[in-house]
């Protein structure tokens, strides 16, 4: 059959017909977006109550956030092949039951192990409920200026969630206990479930549907290991089992990628990641995933630790970047069809490098109107230029059999690149303080002044990681106003 491509090597438009509820559809699919991306962060700042109360040890509680994206990022490409085959609104129901129940154990935990299992259980049914709602959105707007809507909402959601965790996690650890930043999930899931069983229309794919499971098992224990590795990286990148692991975190995603070239009906079609354009945008989500989650978290410990500020003090100061991204999302929704997408996405991480930039200045005495807020303002703005147009153009042209291992994929090198960015800013992080105490160890404030130098080296590491999606965007990222427009999910044929 002969197939006409777009000026970006795009299939042409399918025509699907439209959802009549599609606008209540995309709330409940944004609910379920929420729902999995504030979950990485709304424990943080309830971590130390949840240690006390617990016992933790100091390593224990960086598992309670480490275990989460360990089964999150190993386990997504195998929930969004699980998404196509076994239908994405059967996986979409089952992973958000599943994550009620996670979060329902978590809640009422009463030992480490158990908030650790129910962690680790919130990531796997996480990786189910990502990709399959991803790849509903995907189907449900296939193509024109609703398309770029909808995933604008969507991609603000991704941006803004962090910050929205923090927010949340403040208010219930302070006004409830800790054990509600958990527990908050169940009836968001319960809302969400009984909402999208009359709306979502049951979709899979058609034709080949065999699970690749040499490719499912290297890609688990592939990225499993990766991000193990970046996770010990805390304790010193020369140990032995930081290295190894990084090492055979390598070795067999090579493999991976060897076995996916061979095989009849691969976990994940390289078709999905050769695309130019599909694999600057996968480059450009995992630098802004590690910008993001590494600037968040030490951003956190400095409201908390120097300045003092209460748990939900931090989350109302975290805030203004949420606002930044609501806003920025709405206006360049509009002015999308008309920019395109390489603008934005080109000038996204410059102006959110220059924030990161912006939050290196801080100081012990801590003026937040003007250390922290223009910072916090310019890198929201940043995001949500990013955030709008990336999931379009992550997902342009993909075809229907591959909408959910694809949406998987977008999914994954957010959550790998936050684990990374996470243990690289750590240790650069670490080395500054360790520097400055050298050089300073006898001075008045040492210690808090030691803790700034850590904080302002790891905004200046993360301005760097995401101003690098700059060039890419610009060289890799070219999709016309028209291509925007009208690249859909492409319906599989035969």
């Amino acid at each position: 059959m002969n197939r006409r491509t777009t000026s970006a090597g795009l299939p042409p438009a399918h025509d699907h017909a439209a959802h009549p509820h599609r606008w209540l559809l995309l709330s409940v699919l944004a609910l379920a977006q929420l729902m999995v991306v504030l979950d990485g962060t709304i424990v943080n700042i309830a971590l130390p109550d949840a240690q006390r109360e617990l016992g933790m040890s100091d390593g224990d509680r960086t598992w309670v956030v480490t275990i989460y994206a360990l089964a999150f990022g190993s386990l997504l490409l195998l929930g969004g092949r699980i998404a196509d085959y076994w239908g994405r609104k059967r996986t979409f129901m089952v992973g958000m039951a599943g994550f009620a129940l996670a979060s329902a154990l978590g809640g009422f935990a009463e030992s480490t192990e158990m908030l650790l299992v129910a962690r680790g259980l919130q990531g796997a049914f996480a990786a189910l409920l990502a990709p399959a709602s991803l790849a509903i959105l995907t189907i449900t707007f296939p193509s024109g200026k609703d398309r770029i809507k909808a995933f604008a909402v969507y991609g603000a959601i991704g941006g803004g969630g962090a910050a929205v965790g923090l927010l949340l996690g403040g208010v219930l650890t302070q006004y409830a206990s800790w054990h509600w930043c958990l527990l908050v999930n169940v009836p968001i899931a319960v809302v969400a479930i009984a909402a999208g069983l009359p709306l979502i229309r049951e979709s899979k794919a058609h034709g080949n549907t065999r699970y690749d499971l040499p490719g499912a098992i290297l890609v688990v224990g592939g990225l499993a290991a990766l991000v193990y590795g970046f996770a010990q990286a805390e304790n010193g990148w020369a140990r032995t089992g930081t290295i190894g692991f990084l090492v055979a975190g390598v070795v067999v995603l090579a493999a991976f990628v060897f076995v996916e070239s061979k095989v009849s009906n691969p976990l994940l079609p390289l078709r999905v990641l050769t695309n130019r354009v599909r694999g600057g945008a996968f480059l450009v989500s995992t630098l802004t995933g590690a910008a993001l989650l590494g600037g968040i978290l030490f951003l956190v410990f400095y409201f908390q630790i120097v300045l003092g500020y209460s748990p939900l003090k931090s989350g109302l100061a975290s805030l203004p970047m949420t606002l930044a991204i609501t806003a920025g999302a709405g206006v360049l929704s509009n002015f999308l069809p008309r920019t395109g997408v390489r603008l934005p996405m080109t000038l996204g991480p410059v102006v959110g490098a220059v924030g990161l930039f912006w939050l290196s200045f801080i100081t012990v005495e801590g003026n937040y109107a003007v250390e922290v807020l223009p910072g916090l303002v310019l890198l929201g703005f940043g995001l949500a230029m990013i955030f709008v147009p990336l999931q379009n153009v992550a997902l342009a042209g993909v075809n229907e059999h591959d909408a959910g291992v694809a949406s998987a994929a977008v999914s994954a090198t957010q959550q790998i690149g936050g684990s990374i960015g996470t243990a690289l800013f750590t240790a650069i992080y670490t080395a500054a303080i360790s520097t400055y105490l050298e050089s300073n160890g006898a001075l008045p404030d040492a210690q808090l002044q030691a803790l700034v130098s850590g904080y302002s080296s790891a905004f200046v590491w993360a301005g760097a990681a995401i101003l690098l999606a700059a060039p890419i965007s610009f060289f890799m990222i070219r999709m016309t106003k028209a291509d925007l427009v009208q690249a859909p999910v492409v319906a599989h044929v035969g």
